[in-house]
């Protein structure tokens, strides 16, 4: 029994020697707030509470137009919809924020990140806002809530806009390496503390279908936010949140104008799932943009707006 106890320890040797290696390589305390604020949250930034939370937004444009509400998704910020709302702002009010568990808002008190607590949260800070009828667009996971928002509170919603939105039952051609490990039970808890920077510049070029739009400025953004305190734990939190597997048969029931945008070379969410979105809402436009990813807003601004801007007017 000796020789196996004496192995034994030397494997647990080797592994706490080589935790404390990717610690030291690899491991990275959160950026004080206030740091990150004067970095990502230069005017028109602002901040209103919404249950407790210190929300980041941004509410821009001609006061007298309907808002356009923009969600972004999955470990992004509001930042993602920059390009657009440079050309957007002079002509429509456009209100995005980050939401809870991203960017500077940091993580829902609760830790529930079910898809109906963000329809919730989205309604709390448009009241805050005093904004009663919206046009709201979203996406990837942004664009579920803005769907679900619509079927929740269709009286506030005049137009919709998804953007290779999730809610259908899907497998992904290529899945991020930071989505993969946050579901492994094990790696998700070291990922709250170790988060190398090689694997974020991975993930955000697994959304991109150009790799070479993908900028050391745009993964230094993405990875240094993901370092405000409390959005390593959210990551994993929201990628284990539990939703209702069928709340996608519910797409059928919104009659809103809705226009469905969608990269052709998205592995995330296969071009496949925008023609079930088309199939489904009954008053519908569907536009494919031909090599861009999962992100056409941030990959192809100029592109993506050309169909935006002729559904908003």
């Amino acid at each position: 029994m000796r020789p196996i106890g004496k192995y034994f320890k030397i494997i647990l040797y080797s592994v706490g020697l080589l935790t404390f290696a990717s610690l030291l390589i690899f491991g990275y305390s959160d950026i004080p707030l206030q740091d990150l604020k004067e970095k990502y949250a230069q005017p028109p930034s602002a901040f209103i509470n919404v249950d407790g939370m210190a929300v980041h937004y941004r509410d821009e444009g001609p006061r007298d137009s309907i808002p356009l509400v923009l969600i972004h998704g999955t470990g992004s910020s509001l930042h993602t919809f920059n390009d657009w709302v440079d050309v957007l702002k002079n002509e429509f009010r456009v209100i995005r924020m980050d939401l809870p568990g991203y960017g500077l808002t940091g993580p829902f008190p609760d830790r529930d990140y079910s898809t109906a607590h963000y329809v919730r949260f989205i309604y709390e800070f448009l009241e805050e806002l005093g904004v009663k009828n919206c046009v709201i667009g979203g996406n990837s996971l942004g664009g579920k809530i803005a769907w679900s928002f619509t079927v929740k509170y269709p009286s506030r919603v005049q137009k919709l806009v998804l953007i290779d939105a999730s809610g259908y039952p899907s497998v992904a051609k290529s899945e991020p390496v930071a989505f993969k490990l946050a579901k492994i039970p094990v790696l998700k808890n070291v990922l709250t503390y170790i988060t190398p920077k090689f694997v974020v510049k991975s993930s955000v070029k697994n959304v991109y279908a150009d790799k070479s739009k993908v900028t050391q400025a745009l993964v230094d953004r993405y990875f240094e936010l993901t370092l405000r305190e409390g959005n390593r734990q959210a990551f994993v939190d929201r990628l284990g949140a539990r939703n209702n597997p069928s709340d996608y048969k519910t797409i059928a029931t919104i009659q809103q104008p809705t226009l469905i945008i969608w990269g052709d070379k998205d592995e995330l969410i296969p071009v496949e799932n925008a023609h079930k979105f088309h199939d489904d809402l009954p008053n519908s436009t569907l536009i494919v943009l031909p090599d861009l990813g999962h992100v056409p807003m941030e990959e192809g601004p100029k592109e993506s707006l050309v169909p935006l801007l002729a559904f908003l007017r």
